[in-house]
């Protein structure tokens, strides 16, 4: 997991890249990266749903295809990646990686 000041200039270039990150309502979701087709993505997202169940927390599914190759060879080999207003969780990750996150 990454928790550092590089995580807002990371979220500062996705939204400049894709201005719709950058409304009121996706800025205080986390952000789930990846691509359609990754299996990998799909298993993500349940586990996010599954931690949904327990935690109130709202997040983005954010297609790495829709940035400049630069942005989207960034996550390439790590997707699927779940960014938080703070943090970074490279995949494998489970629902306690999750809750860690909080």
């Amino acid at each position: 997991m990454y928790d550092d000041d590089n995580i807002k200039v990371l979220r500062e270039r996705m939204v400049a890249a894709n201005p719709n990150l950058g409304d009121a309502e996706n800025s205080d979701k986390w952000w789930l990266l990846g691509t359609s087709g990754c299996h990998l993505c799909d298993i993500a997202a349940q586990l996010l749903t599954q931690f949904q169940a327990v935690q109130p927390i709202a997040y983005k599914q954010v297609d790495i295809a829709n940035f400049d190759e630069a942005l989207m060879m960034e996550f390439a080999t790590t997707i699927p990646v779940i960014l938080t207003p703070s943090k970074r969780l490279n995949y494998p990750f489970s629902v306690m990686d999750l809750q860690r996150l909080l």
